[in-house]
């Protein structure tokens, strides 16, 4: 029988390379649901190849449009509106698997209402457990979903740990994320307030969304990833590490008490991850090249401590602060993040003030403990109101 998908964030980069894959096993996958903010010409496109039987646009201008070329080419796919579509698609009862590739805390809801319902969840929506933490992971289990991460740092950890969960903890030294340093890795520290959002997403490995690819420049991405990792994998900060690795073939890494290290190598190609993700506990071929050994002369590692990092990634110690400070600390800096960023990306901040929206927010916001989805939404949206004022108070 085949696994009925829905894929949210269809068109962003994890959603092109989803259908990727499952376009090479026609004969596996069914696609039962799109969903999409704003792109209507590539939303179509998917549906016309891959027939859903659901469409689903963020605002009501964006469905009517995709409405009306949906019929212009005579497509049967039913069009819905708004975040409880979203929702409502996560959780339908005739979907098998969610792939969970919208960017940003707003996957939050949605992801929630996938692991409530026992889907297979594909977790490309690091911020579903960065915000939501204990409490996604506790509807994880109480819904008995299947969650498997596809980050590929995390899908490279969790092909890494022993099979029995239970386990992890006691037979685990240490995690170890990798991460490529992103474009500014060498760059000298004092220039980097003069970076553009162009130079900032020409990410030297990966091809990504701008906000992830401004994230991998100043190392946020990492900062977020460790926290992800504490909360999917159940281990302290203190047994979390982060090690520079440009060439992005060794994706991360897992050490055990005998000092052992087991790794997961392969090209820096989103599809592999997605392809293990669909297929699990199995195995299938996901389009990416294969690697070539022969080729690889040479792979490095450097350091946090060296080379002028911390200076040039002040951000990625947030994540270890973030995760010793009280609940709900972890929101607020995503929160803070996200409209960081997005102001960087409007030019109306630097490159390196970034960090300091992000500081600053996490002095200003005290969070409590959140004992539900609303809570958490509205000190992610407190955290957001904090932090668009301070970058404000910036662009003047």
């Amino acid at each position: 029988m085949k696994q009925r998908v829905a894929i949210l964030g269809s068109t962003g980069s994890i959603g092109t390379s989803t259908l990727d894959v499952i376009a090479r096993h026609p004969e596996q996958f069914e696609v039962m649901a799109l969903t999409a903010a704003t792109q209507v010409d590539l939303i179509l496109q998917q549906c016309v190849q891959f027939k859903p039987r659901y469409a689903v646009m963020a605002s009501e201008a964006h469905a009517q449009l995709l409405v009306d070329k949906l019929e212009a080419v005579g497509s049967s796919t039913t069009v819905l509106k708004g975040a409880e579509a979203i929702s409502a698609m996560a959780s339908h009862e005739q979907v098998d698997v969610v792939m969970a590739a919208i960017v940003g805390a707003v996957g939050l809801a949605p992801c929630m209402a996938a692991a409530r319902a026992g889907k297979r969840l594909l977790l490309a929506n690091k911020e579903a457990l960065v915000v939501g933490g204990d409490l996604f992971m506790r509807a994880v289990k109480a819904g008995g979903a299947t969650l498997l991460p596809i980050d590929s740092e995390h899908s490279a950890i969790f092909q890494s740990l022993p099979e029995d969960a239970k386990t992890w903890s006691a037979r685990v030294d240490k995690i170890i994320l990798t991460a490529s340093g992103g474009p500014f890795r060498t760059r000298d520290p004092q220039t980097l307030r003069g970076v553009t959002p162009e130079q900032a997403c020409a990410h030297p490995n990966w091809v990504m969304g701008r906000k992830i690819s401004v994230d991998s420049a100043t190392m946020m991405n990492k900062a977020l990833e460790v926290i992800e990792a504490h909360f999917l994998f159940g281990l302290p900060s203190q047994r979390l590490e982060v090690v520079i690795h440009p060439q992005s073939v060794i994706h991360s890494m897992v050490q055990y008490r005998d000092h052992s290290v087991v790794a997961q190598l392969g090209t820096p190609d989103m599809r592999v991850p997605i392809a293990y993700g669909l297929s699990w506990p199995e195995r299938m071929a996901s389009g990416a090249q294969a690697l070539d050994f022969a080729s690889l002369s040479d792979m490095s590692f450097e350091a946090i401590t060296t080379r002028g990092h911390p200076e040039r990634f002040p951000g990625l110690k947030l994540a270890w602060e973030a995760l010793e400070a009280p609940s709900g600390t972890t929101a607020v800096l995503n929160a803070a993040n996200e409209i960081a960023v997005a102001a960087f990306l409007d030019k109306r901040i630097r490159f390196d003030q970034i960090y300091a929206v992000n500081v600053e927010t996490l002095a200003v916001v005290i969070p409590s403990k959140a004992s539900s989805l609303e809570h958490l939404l509205a000190l992610d949206a407190e955290s957001r109101a904090v932090a668009q004022g301070l970058a404000q108070g910036l662009s003047r």
